[in-house]
């Protein structure tokens, strides 16, 4: 990981405000989607992006029925 030299607190809310210029960096406009993870006391941010249901890659997906499914996926569903 690297250090941004960036110090924010939490407010009474429970909110952390992430800074223009770092999500300009990233590329992240405002109601970008967000997954929340812990490792050990750390707390990591990610961009979310779909999964699929049955392999898990965020690669060509499908929303299908309220299920995302990945086109590999989605031609072996077609093979049964």
């Amino acid at each position: 990981m690297k250090s941004t030299g960036i110090v924010r607190q939490i407010d009474n809310l429970g909110r952390v405000v992430i800074p223009k210029e770092l999500r300009k960096v990233l590329n992240m406009p405002t109601g970008t989607p967000i997954e929340i993870y812990t490792k050990s006391d750390f707390i990591i941010l990610h961009k979310y992006r779909n999964k699929c249901e049955f392999c898990g890659s965020t690669e060509n997906v499908t929303e299908f029925k309220n299920k995302v499914v990945c086109n590999n996926c989605l031609n072996d569903l077609k093979g049964l």
